[in-house]
């Protein structure tokens, strides 16, 4: 393998002439063997990076702080990362020491050489064209790396909203679909009160989108950005106008709109929307695991459990049980929640632990939202292709429990009074009789007024009867 020499504070390494990327990703490479997770399986993040670059060029451009000949072919280099070129020279480990130095250097040195060479120069000829003198021109790691994660995080937050929306009409059309079919329903596992299966899937319908919502406000949050801070958030070394200009450039290339946080020491420190999100996000993972419980619920059996419906068969179940077939789909949800929830501590912990102007540990944070974020997307997708478009309605089994069932005799309680409906479910329960044959047998009702009270409308939406 051919070389070439470049140097640093430490001294002189050989650096593979093919890489576009220098000596201090060279000895991040050397240093960061951790998660084995190069920062190009977050593309996203890259592109952030990209878009990050491109801004400030373009404001040091503006303000004549560079030329127009670098100033253009970095940009050029930046659009070219964007576009999905070079990202595998985004090598250096997503978990890293340094508060992201190693990244941002990664991005200063891959960008640096591929200006380069637009130029006509060779890749580390850096007297023409200098990672640090020009690509990183009045930042820091410090604003740089916090401003590309929540560009990468906002990419990947429209991105779960998409999902959510593609399974929520799943729910919703399933909703539909099933809008007449009665079924018991249950508090606590245990027989409550008829409702029609529709009335169950859109209520997991409405979840989604009330967490759709929550996403996007923590989105306005992310959106706040302290471009411009340079080392603690003093804009040392930045011109006045700089961290105006870069945040509306950043604007113009993301086409979101972003702004510059009020107080930049504080935002140079500050992991709270980070926090936040995280928050939103355990939120998401906890109530998209609690209808995969219940999707399992609903379809156990499939002869002795619930089996009110059916999942899609995907794959065998079992290599011991000939038959069976597993609710795999729900499941792997469940543990993507259980990733997520866990991926909400670390957060947590590495948000408390920051120390006076600076937190060093954003790579785990950025790390652990965009698994989650990435996780839960999947996730969403997975769940309504493979599951929730394919369920079906067990009508004979959700029939037969609400025959049943002495929950039916709720319904009854305003016209025959609580004393003799309690009497009703102890004789239905201690019989085996339906709640219909023992009301009957006593003469409590008609068979006319017992069909106008249990007809599926009735049962299902506010009514009185006077007695």
């Amino acid at each position: 393998m051919n070389h070439r020499m470049e140097h640093d504070l430490l001294g002189e390494r050989e650096v593979p002439t093919e890489a576009y990327y220098g000596v201090h990703t060279l000895r991040a490479l050397e240093n960061f063997h951790i998660s084995g997770i190069p920062l190009s399986t977050y593309p996203n993040m890259v592109r952030a990076l990209a878009c990050v670059k491109q801004a400030c060029a373009l404001a040091n451009r503006e303000l004549g702080l560079l030329d127009e000949a670098r100033a253009d072919a970095i940009m050029q280099a930046c659009e070219e990362v964007r576009a999905g070129e070079l990202h595998r020279h985004f090598a250096v480990d997503i978990v890293q020491g340094g508060a992201g130095t190693s990244t941002n250097m990664n991005a200063n040195e891959v960008i640096a050489n591929r200006a380069l060479e637009l130029l006509g120069h060779e890749r580390g000829e850096y007297k023409f064209l200098h990672p640090l003198e020009q690509v990183n021109l009045s930042q820091s790691t410090n604003d740089v790396y916090p401003t590309a994660i929540k560009v990468a995080l906002r990419f990947e937050i429209d991105a779960l909203i998409e999902a959510m929306e593609v399974l929520r009409l799943s729910f919703a059309a399933k909703a539909a679909e099933f809008k007449d079919i009665l079924k018991m329903g249950r508090t606590q596992l245990q027989d409550a009160v008829p409702m029609t299966l529709g009335q169950e899937f859109s209520t997991y319908a409405v979840m989604l989108e009330e967490d759709q919502q929550r996403l996007r406000e923590a989105a306005l949050l992310i959106q706040e950005i302290n471009l411009g801070a340079t080392a603690i958030g003093t804009g040392i070394n930045a011109h006045p106008d700089y961290a105006a200009l870069a945040r509306k450039y950043l604007s113009e290339v993301t086409g979101i709109p972003y702004v510059t946080a009020g107080n930049l020491v504080e935002a140079t420190q500050d992991a709270g929307a980070f926090v936040q999100l995280s928050g939103v996000l355990k939120r998401v993972a906890v109530k998209l695991s609690k209808i995969c419980n219940d999707l399992r619920l609903l379809s156990s059996g499939p002869r002795a459990g619930l089996g009110e419906i059916n999942l899609p068969a995907v794959q065998a179940g079992s290599s011991i049980m000939p038959g069976k077939v597993n609710p795999v789909i729900p499941e792997v949800v469940n543990q993507i929640a259980f990733l997520v929830i866990g991926n909400d501590v670390t957060v947590s912990f590495a948000a408390e632990s920051g120390q006076l102007q600076l937190n060093a540990f954003e790579p785990i944070i950025a790390h652990s939202l965009f698994d989650s974020l990435i996780y839960l997307r999947n996730g969403c997708l997975t769940l309504s292709e493979r599951c929730v478009k394919g369920i079906t309605a067990n009508l004979d089994r959700l029939s037969e429990h609400m025959n049943r069932s002495i929950g039916i005799v709720t319904a009854l309680n305003p016209i025959i009074g609580y004393e003799n409906a309690t009497s009703v479910a102890k004789e239905a329960l201690s019989s085996g009789k339906s709640v219909a044959e023992v009301v009957l047998s006593r003469g409590l009702l008609t068979r006319e007024q017992l069909d106008e009270i249990l007809r599926p409308e009735v049962l299902t939406q506010p009514r009185w009867f006077k007695r």
